[in-house]
């Protein structure tokens, strides 16, 4: 049986549907919550790689230590081949790994923003058949470069960078795996970033609009199936 590993940060960003997905399809799944202390499984006893989002930063070692050894782990999968799917923070840590810089960035994006697929994303293995634009819930303060020898998959009028490919590897700056549930837990834990801004929606437009998140479940499920191809 293929094996699925999820590096989860913090308790109220697990996976959201993909552990199901992965699940159905055939696959082992486990997870290391740092957040609980867990120790990174053995590289090469896994065939895929998942790293979720968090409120840190990639540069944040000293705070969360843990994130030496988990850029260390990134980069040993890469290297053996095994596809990693990085989400928000994820991603961040991936494009890092990949010789990226991560930044802030000009504006915070907190909320459902339309994003807009590149032009070179219409002849990607992932993302050929996605919409020209699609609007997915966004939840972050950085953004980092694109990695040398990737390719720009989606931008938004507010952050250049929202998702990308290398080889078998995708970094998305946004989320299409949050549920209405996981969404309610994303509000409690971090209302505190839910402040008058152009960039970010209030609580209650974010509950408004939570019902746009099954149709990034629907574009979730093909990009998924094909990263696990």
């Amino acid at each position: 049986m293929p094996s699925l590993h999820i590096i989860q940060h913090v308790p109220f960003e697990p996976a959201g549907i993909l552990p199901d997905l992965a699940r159905r399809r055939g696959w082992s799944v486990s997870v290391t919550e740092q957040f609980s202390g867990d120790m990174l499984p053995q590289v090469e006893k896994i065939d895929r790689l998942i790293v979720m989002g968090g409120p840190m930063g990639t540069k944040d070692e000293a705070e969360f230590p843990y994130l030496t050894a988990e850029k260390a782990f990134i980069r040993a999968a890469i290297a053996r081949g095994t596809p990693v799917l990085g989400i928000c923070l994820g991603a961040q840590l991936l494009a890092e790994t990949l010789g990226a810089t991560v930044r802030p960035n000009g504006q915070k994006e907190i909320g459902f923003f339309s994003v807009q697929k590149t032009d070179a994303a219409r002849s990607s293995r992932f993302f050929a058949d996605f919409p020209d634009t699609f609007t997915p819930l966004h939840w972050h303060g950085d953004t980092f470069s694109l990695p040398d020898g990737a390719t720009q998959i989606a931008r938004t009028d507010v952050c250049e960078q929202q998702a990308f490919e290398f080889g078998p590897h995708i970094g998305l700056q946004f989320h299409l795996e949050m549920t209405p549930e996981l969404l309610a837990g994303l509000i409690e834990n971090a209302r505190y970033e839910l402040v008058a801004a152009p960039f970010i929606m209030s609580e209650a437009e974010l509950k408004e609009k939570a019902g746009l998140l099954k149709d990034a479940h629907a574009l979730m499920v093909r990009l998924f199936e094909r990263w696990l191809e």
